[in-house]
């Protein structure tokens, strides 16, 4: 029996989002990304102690805690945790580091069980969306002020739509928010205004109270272009997926607990169709009418990453959204 049933379908097709409860096992599908995640930062963290960036590499530290000291310490780890490059043309050098990692692609990416609840939303033709990240938020407050970007720290109001090409508008674009770890309205849940995928994408205007990667700024829906419906936090549990419509607006609160709060948000859309950032490369990830078009190596996956970045270091990123910082409205 699918997870995803006709009451399922219904209610994501009137709020604009569903929460489907136990998708990826905690031990089968999450823990072997915990674990390449650790002995990610292991590396990282060996590495800037032996060149005299930190005075300890605080090995008796539990992943979450660990990280947390270690970003306090002004370590750029992120940039080395995101499955995407960043989307500063700046940025984009043939050192960029991104993460593509095996138990990434092979347990999350192309995960069975994931990918049996996308098909039943958007058909058996599913192409992985470049459009992803991982976020693990330490406690806000922990966060130094220069570093509070949206993979680290809360997100503001805004639409998956508004934050591609126009070329996707039409695009059947599925969001598919993965818990790694519990999410609760302490710690950074997502909120979401049911109802508003009914609309238009709506006015994204550029904020700098957040500083990010190079001094990138959040895009941000104002608030007289959020609705009349009240917003909803949707706390969940490790391995639950929270599925929204690419016109829902949703946020997330900030993270006031004294742990991390760990997710990844995932894009999937009908094979053949924009992905909204077509410098970036997505692939097929189930074909029920081509399966021999499927996409089964992580290693193929990292090469095609590492051959976009090379595009990019030779021609420049070009513009990720449609929205003007000096746009009259924003002011």
């Amino acid at each position: 029996m699918s997870i995803v049933d006709q009451a399922v379908s219904d209610r994501f097709e009137e709020q604009g989002y569903v929460l489907v409860e136990g998708v990826l096992d905690p031990q089968e599908d999450i823990q072997p990304i915990v674990a390449e995640y650790a002995e990610l930062l292991d590396a990282m963290v060996e590495q800037w102690h032996a060149e005299g960036r930190l005075s300890s590499t605080y090995r008796e530290m539990p992943f979450g805690e660990r990280l947390t000291e270690v970003l306090a310490k002004g370590m750029p780890i992120f940039p080395h945790f995101d499955i995407s490059l960043p989307p500063i043309s700046a940025d984009a050098t043939d050192v960029t580091p991104i993460h593509c990692g095996a138990a990434v692609f092979n347990c999350l990416l192309r995960n069975p069980r994931l990918l049996d609840a996308v098909e039943c939303f958007i058909g058996p033709e599913i192409y992985c969306n470049p459009v992803q990240h991982v976020r693990i938020k330490p406690p806000e407050r922990l966060v130094p002020k220069a570093m509070r970007h949206s993979l680290v720290a809360s997100v503001d109001w805004h639409q998956d739509a508004g934050v591609v090409e126009e070329e996707a508008d039409d695009t059947e674009m599925l969001s598919a928010w993965v818990a790694v770890t519990n999410a609760t309205t302490e710690n950074s849940c997502m909120v979401m205004i049911p109802g508003s995928h009914k609309a238009d994408v709506a006015l994204h205007c550029h904020t700098y109270e957040r500083q990010g990667f190079a001094g990138s700024t959040q895009l941000t829906i104002p608030q007289e272009y959020l609705g009349p419906n009240e917003p909803t936090p949707v706390p969940m549990r490790a391995g639950d997926v929270l599925f929204f419509h690419r016109m829902t607006m949703h946020s997330s609160l900030p993270n006031v607990s004294n742990d991390i709060r760990w997710s990844f948000d995932l894009r999937f859309n009908p094979v053949g169709q924009h992905s909204g950032r077509p410098w970036f490369p997505g692939f097929v990830a189930r074909s029920r009418a081509r399966p021999e078009t499927e996409l089964t190596d992580p290693e193929e996956w990292a090469q095609l990453w590492r051959d976009a970045q090379a595009c990019l270091v030779a021609g420049g990123t070009p513009a990720f959204n449609r929205w003007k910082e000096d746009d009259p409205r924003c002011a």
